[in-house]
């Protein structure tokens, strides 16, 4: 008999819902929420009251698309953490009421955990043990994947996340939310040596990004001179802003240089400690353009095994939550119905 597994995603402002059957989605359905725009970022009260308008039709046209009955479907799966948590509490409660509905059993996953096994949903798949750059607005993080359901974090972020880094340097550049993507627009006409901004020196495999978002900071407050270029005197908005704008593309694509340079740096480095040559990307910023380039241009240089989701697992999606319900499903690991916390907003 085959293994219908439906799958709800609610951790920020998307409302997704993925039916996957025998390992193989069959129906992804993303509602976004352009609400947020307005406030130059995702607004929780505002993103919770949109899912609970938007989680129904969404849920109902993934099951229509699939082409199965809601009888036929064998477990739910959705979201529990990390995210927002009225966000998730929605996603959660509306899968729990469902799977004690039918009876059947409600599947818990971890959204980054979720966001690296996107990479098992299309062929060809990476073969394990795997390590994964985990690349999205709230983490950073390099993965070693020994199944799909055993993975240890090597290193992550101590302060801020790359796609954190992108939006918030969007937002020094005057650029609408979300700024990240936009960054990686006018990066492609711009030259990323044109600026050096500075790189973090941190040990190991973690990551850092904090000190980088001042520099870029600072830089723009100066309109691109050094600091020390007018001491005591401040550049005017004006010229600043003229900066910006007669720079743009060349300031854009320095910025995605940089952090790009430093996720690859470490994924060097964690490939050369492991020994393991089988990579992936995944993540919402897995989805910038000059990042999947260049991952894809290094691992051909080193002769690793490379591997990217499609563009529509990049980003918050329930196809990625489907897959991960499904070998959770067949690993007979379920979530107890009757548990009170069905959402956390970290984990």
């Amino acid at each position: 008999m085959p293994v219908r597994i439906l799958a709800i995603e609610s951790s920020c402002d998307e409302t997704a819902a993925a039916v996957c059957v025998d390992g193989c989605i069959v129906s992804n359905i993303v509602a976004g929420q352009k609400v947020h725009e307005q406030y130059g970022g995702v607004v929780p009260e505002l993103a919770s009251r949109a899912h609970m308008q938007h989680i129904v039709p969404v849920v109902d046209a993934a099951i229509k698309k699939a082409g199965v009955r809601m009888a036929e479907i064998n477990a739910v799966g959705y979201t529990q953490s990390p995210g927002l948590i009225g966000s998730l509490l929605v996603g959660g409660q509306f899968a729990k009421s469902l799977a004690l509905s039918q009876k059947i059993p409600l599947i818990a996953v971890h959204h980054m955990q979720a966001h690296v096994l996107a990479n098992l949903i299309d062929s060809p798949k990476p073969s394990f043990p795997f390590l994964c750059l985990t690349v999205s607005g709230g983490h950073t993080q390099l993965i070693q994947c020994d199944s799909p359901l055993t993975m240890k974090v090597l290193g992550e972020t101590i302060d801020d996340a790359a796609g954190e880094a992108f939006d918030k340097s969007a937002k020094l550049l005057g650029l609408p939310y979300p700024g990240g993507p936009l960054i990686d627009h006018y990066a492609q006409a711009g030259d990323g040596k044109r600026f050096n901004f500075p790189k973090p020196q941190i040990a190991g495999l973690d990551f850092s990004f904090s000190g980088l978002k001042t520099a870029i900071l600072y830089f723009l407050q100066q309109a691109g001179k050094s600091v020390s270029y007018k001491q005591g005197q401040q550049i005017s908005k004006i010229e600043q802003d003229k900066f910006i704008a007669d720079n743009l593309s060349d300031i854009c694509a320095s910025i995605q240089q940089r952090i790009i340079s430093i996720l690859l740096d470490k994924l060097e480095k964690a490939v050369h400690q492991t020994g393991i040559r089988s990579v992936c990307l995944a993540g919402g910023v897995s989805a910038n353009r000059g990042l999947r380039k260049e991952f894809l241009t290094l691992a051909q240089q080193k002769g690793w095994k490379a591997s990217i989701p499609l563009f529509e697992y990049s980003t918050d999606n329930a196809g990625m939550i489907a897959i991960t319900a499904y070998y959770k499903y067949l690993d007979n690991q379920r979530s107890d119905l009757t548990l009170s916390s069905s959402a956390r907003a970290n984990w």
